[in-house]
């Protein structure tokens, strides 16, 4: 089980779907215990009665509504029973602490929540003796509110209004949300007239129907363009490449008539430049090598572009092809199309799951009354505080690691496609074929590279977190070095993620360790870096340009049905939100081909590097493919033609030209 220096063969003998092993089984074992440990933080939280405090609430003595409770030591009215007074009313409900994102006020138990406004303390009373639910403090009786001097800190804030408790959490909550609006504010500071704020609300909620529909349609137009992707790929490919080329040559052309123009216009002005200043001549001077100077760079940049569009031409068509197999590669796995949906439904299982946790250990903990209210609140204290942290790596590193069950299942799925010579021989369901080869042998292996991205991920994300805190407070030089610390850790991220990527490929072809797969797949990379440039580079702007078409193919027909629909003044929010779901949506499928064309890559390189087509090392490969390696080795042919001929040439015209020895000359 070594890592990157590990004692395994030096040569690497690909056996694709021959062998298969455990992989990677003590990080698989870790990971169990990290999620042991999840799960005993869960616990805790339910056990010492956080889960509780947080669904049934508490008040601002420590007492849980709905249970009899413990006294607090140092707290007064503690260890009530709140058996019959399930309810948390807050006496000043519109006291918000934006800062801290909490209410401020001093909160009850009680057995109902007011449905009606009250004005005065009589109303008070009056609802206590006939609904028995007591607003104001509980040490105070209800049948003397209108006469307590008390009543002004311990009652409810005049006029009290109605509310109704929420479906779950037992909170009373008022009715007419208004008082909120200063947090609002906080939260959606573009919008500063609550009537815009209004009429974008019911212009969603006038079209939701459209907007179900266009997201839907968004969802339908996703799953076709993967499939028919692969016959417009090539269209796309060229068309990109013209632009590229059309543009480059138009704006270095440009810079040079912008230079040409410039100094022509100084030589007419000769005559007056006596006239000048110094200061007006050193300013044109200076222009005009500005422009000398960008008109250069332009032309470089130009040149070695076209060169580079001629030396990678066929690295062009490779990626045409690599298209048009992925293509197929949906038609026979239909099932992967289902791969963002479980991957998203798993996703969000986890993390309703974790904020739900994160929201037990907010009221979890020791009671402590706070200096500056005398309110009791719930904090984790001395080692307790580290469960917080444990619990936030928890979701980055196990999310991780969700995303890489989605890419070494498709990896898995594709590999056995790619390898299986007879397509019509394929497993019934190669998806959920390489569901359990990844349950049975390979949960190791994905659990180290997710591991091995999240330490990079939680320094980002630690620096992301410092520098907004700092904003503002710190000087250029270190908010230059906490920028530049963000962006190397965001691309050191981004290459791991796609070595991550080949590495679960090489290991569903040939069932070894993480460290292992990672290494052949970056040899094989490395050993076609010019291939993957192009692919990268070409195949990413392709795929740019589907999602680019999904989103402006749904905003168009959202255009259509909402000026349709003209029952409401403001559509730009549904337009809005139709437009990032159907990008997210395209993103999500789009990614999944993504993956797809860069297994296929691996798979291809590994392919033509162990088998030339001879009997005994037939390729694998698809026609496409095969078209490409044909039409690539006759072009090498002629290449090695031309150049045995040159060579030919040279060493005749050097035997022709050859002295004659001495003595064979004639008398």
């Amino acid at each position: 089980m070594g890592c990157c220096g590990s004692a395994e063969r030096t040569r690497r003998e690909w056996r694709p779907l021959e062998d298969r092993s455990c992989t990677d089984l003590p990080w698989f074992l870790l990971f169990t215990v990290f999620c042991v440990g999840m799960g005993c933080i869960c616990s805790y939280t339910i056990a010492t009665g956080g889960a509780a405090r947080l669904v049934f609430g508490y008040d601002s003595y420590g007492n849980t509504c709905g249970q009899r409770n413990e006294p607090i030591e140092g707290v007064r009215l503690s260890g009530l029973d709140h058996r019959d007074r399930q309810y948390v009313f807050f006496l000043d409900p519109c006291n918000i602490d934006i800062v801290q994102r909490k209410i401020k006020s001093l909160a009850l138990c009680v057995s109902l929540c007011p449905g009606e406004e009250m004005k005065t303390y009589e109303d008070l009373k009056t609802f206590a003796g006939l609904n028995g639910s007591e607003l104001c403090s509980y040490e105070l009786a209800w049948e003397k509110y209108p006469g307590l001097p008390e009543r002004f800190d311990k009652c409810p804030k005049l006029p009290v209004p109605p509310s109704k408790a929420l479906p779950v959490f037992n909170r009373c909550t008022p009715v007419d949300v208004s008082c909120y609006a200063k947090f609002a504010e906080a939260v959606v500071t573009f919008v500063s007239d609550n009537s815009v704020l209004h009429r974008l609300i019911a212009g969603v909620m006038a079209s939701k129907e459209i907007i179900i529909g266009l997201c839907l349609l968004a969802l339908g137009l996703s799953m076709i363009l993967m499939i028919i992707i692969r016959y417009i790929s090539a269209v796309l490919v060229w068309i990109l490449t013209a632009l590229v080329v059309l543009g480059s040559l138009a704006g270095t052309s440009i810079l040079w008539w912008l230079y040409i123009d410039h100094r022509l216009f100084s030589n007419t002005t000769a005559p007056r430049v006596a006239k000048e200043t110094s200061e007006e001549a050193e300013l044109d001077q200076d222009k005009r090598q500005a422009l000398l100077v960008y008109a250069t760079s332009a032309t470089v940049f130009t040149v070695i572009l076209l060169l580079l569009m001629l030396f990678m031409r066929k690295r062009v068509a490779l990626t045409i092809a690599l298209f048009h197999v992925a293509g197929k590669v949906f038609i026979h796995l239909p099932l992967l199309t289902l791969q963002p949906f479980c991957t998203f439904l798993a996703l969000l299982v986890f993390w309703i799951y974790w904020v739900l946790v994160l929201l037990f250990l907010g009221t979890t903990g020791n009671p402590q009354q706070s200096e500056e209210t005398g309110l009791t609140e719930f904090r984790l204290t001395g080692q307790l505080q580290y469960l917080t942290w444990y619990h936030a790596v928890g979701l980055v590193w196990i999310s991780e690691f969700i995303l890489a069950c989605q890419q070494m299942t498709v990896a898995g799925a594709v590999v056995t496609y790619y390898f299986t010579r007879d397509k019509n021989r394929l497993p019934l369901t190669p998806i959920l074929s390489s569901v359990l080869r990844l349950v049975r042998y390979h949960l190791g292996t994905v659990a180290k590279g997710s591991f091995i991205i999240t330490l990079v991920k939680v320094p980002r994300l630690i620096l992301m977190y410092l520098h907004n805190q700092l904003k503002g407070k710190e000087n250029a030089c270190a908010r230059c070095l906490l920028k530049t610390c963000i962006c190397c850790l965001w691309c050191l991220e981004k290459c791991l993620n796609y070595l991550n990527q080949n590495a679960y490929a090489a290991t569903a072809i040939n069932s070894t360790s993480f460290c292992t797969s990672a290494r052949d797949a970056f040899v094989i990379l490395v050993e076609n870096a010019l291939r993957v440039a192009a692919i990268n580079a070409v195949g990413d702007f392709v795929l740019f340009l589907g999602k680019v078409l999904i989103v402006t193919s749904t905003a168009f027909a959202g255009v259509l049905l909402l000026n349709y629909q003209r029952d409401f003044a403001e559509w730009l929010l549904p337009l809005i939100i139709v437009c990032l779901f159907s990008f997210l949506v395209a993103h999500c499928f789009l990614s999944i081909f993504e993956i797809v064309v860069d297994v296929l890559f691996l798979c291809f390189a590994i392919d033509t590097k162990y088998n030339d087509g001879t009997p005994g090392k037939e390729f694998y490969m698809d026609k496409a493919l095969m078209e490409f390696v044909e039409s690539s080795r006759r072009l090498e042919r002629v290449v090695e033609r031309g150049r045995s001929r040159v060579k030919e040439a040279v060493v005749s015209e050097g035997a022709e030209m050859k002295p004659m020895a001495p003595g064979t000359s004639s008398a």
